[in-house]
């Protein structure tokens, strides 16, 4: 089965974990989840992930992280999406709430922060909000 966004996948299965209180997800992975994760990892919203292989199927566990009971996580969005890309420069990308929140940017230098790509001065195309 093909899907039109693996990334609102990612998203909508992580928001549904959370909701059930389940300790890890697992979904099929590809090298930009994977660098979400990372992301996601180094900001302190999950514990780890791991990447393996099942019968010649490259699944991502994602590891999900609880503070007294409710998750890190509070609000996963998707910005950008396949019907309508959003750009955005250097000095233009938003900040989420004021700074408590990180957006995910994919862009020519790779997919980072919205603070890493403010100091290396380069924009791109805002995938996600965290908070």
């Amino acid at each position: 089965m093909s899907l039109s966004d693996p990334i609102g996948d990612m998203i909508a299965r992580v928001k549904n974990a959370q909701d059930r209180n389940h300790k890890k997800v697992s979904l099929p992975s590809s090298n930009f989840k994977t660098k979400i994760a990372d992301i996601l990892k180094n900001e302190g919203f999950i514990k780890d992930f791991k990447v393996s292989n099942d019968n010649n199927k490259s699944i991502l566990s994602l590891e999900l992280k609880y503070h007294s009971g409710n998750p890190v996580i509070s609000a996963f969005e998707r910005v950008s999406k396949p019907g309508r890309r959003i750009f955005s420069s250097a000095d233009g990308l938003p900040k989420i709430n004021n700074g408590l929140g990180i957006a995910i940017i994919s862009t020519p230098k790779g997919v980072m922060t919205d603070i890493d790509a403010r100091k290396q001065r380069v924009g791109g195309e805002i995938i996600c909000k965290v908070f």
